[in-house]
């Protein structure tokens, strides 16, 4: 039996693709067939990336927008005429003027504010507005890009914990509630990632960080847009087409290796 991750013919939404893992998946969607709708809130990046996936022969469109703002997703979605495929990669893990890393009693509901608005109301609106086109073409995968903190907890990260694990408790609800209409709905949890955010942690040699990060993991080396994309890609196809409501950790062996 011959196994081919075919997705053409399918148009793919990818939130938050203008950088790092996203423009890693939509490079991947892109090369395995599908028409890919470019996200991001800089239209710079998504003007990069449409035209990095057509200069490699594949099909890509633009879709600036801000997954926290319900009015313009659903307004671009419906532009769209729907999609066959979400990913729900879209996410910030600190604020710009604050880290993000802190004890729980030494935030205040400001401090959450960012976290909760992107990891999960965005996750939220996108699923919202994508769901009922899917839902009248019988057929539809959401995927959504959690993290480990989310799915294991994480101290000092409270806030941008509870919004991943909120999100994955959606997946769950979803897929309850879709699988009759052919859709499959799934999280991917991402453990430490090298993306251009993160390059300086990786390219200094003398780094002590990079070696303590590596040191907790089974597969010595962070994880790379492009093996997000892989699992993406999978999980969008029709090999995947009895999996719902479930939650893949793509982090190296952590799991097992701490």
């Amino acid at each position: 039996m011959t196994m081919e991750l075919d997705l053409t013919g399918r148009r793919a939404l990818v939130t938050g693709a203008g950088q790092g893992v996203g423009r890693g998946i939509a490079l991947g969607f892109a090369a395995a067939g599908a028409e890919v709708v470019v996200n991001d809130l800089r239209p710079e990046r998504v003007a990069e990336v449409v035209d990095e996936i057509a200069a490699a022969g594949g099909s890509a469109l633009g879709s600036p927008f801000d997954v926290t703002d319900y009015a313009a997703v659903t307004a671009a979605v419906d532009a769209l005429a729907g999609v066959d495929v979400l990913v729900n990669n879209a996410g910030n893990a600190g604020a710009e003027s604050w880290s993000g890393l802190a004890r729980f009693v030494d935030t205040e509901p400001a401090h959450w504010e960012p976290f909760l608005r992107v990891n999960l109301y965005g996750v939220l609106h996108c699923c919202r507005a994508a769901l009922p086109a899917m839902i009248a073409r019988g057929f539809g995968r959401v995927i959504t890009i959690i993290s480990d903190s989310g799915r294991t907890g994480e101290a000092n990260m409270a806030a941008y914990a509870t919004a991943k694990a909120g999100a994955a408790g959606l997946t769950r609800a979803l897929a309850l509630e879709n699988g009759r209409h052919g859709i499959t709905v799934n999280n991917i949890s991402l453990g430490t990632m090298r993306t251009p955010v993160t390059e300086q942690t990786w390219s200094d040699p003398d780094n002590p960080t990079a070696g303590k990060l590596m040191a907790r993991y089974a597969i010595r080396r962070p994880g790379l847009p492009e093996d997000v994309a892989a699992l993406a890609v999978f999980l969008a196809s029709s090999q995947a087409s009895w999996i719902t409501g479930q939650t893949y950790p793509l982090n190296g062996g952590i799991s097992f290796a701490q």
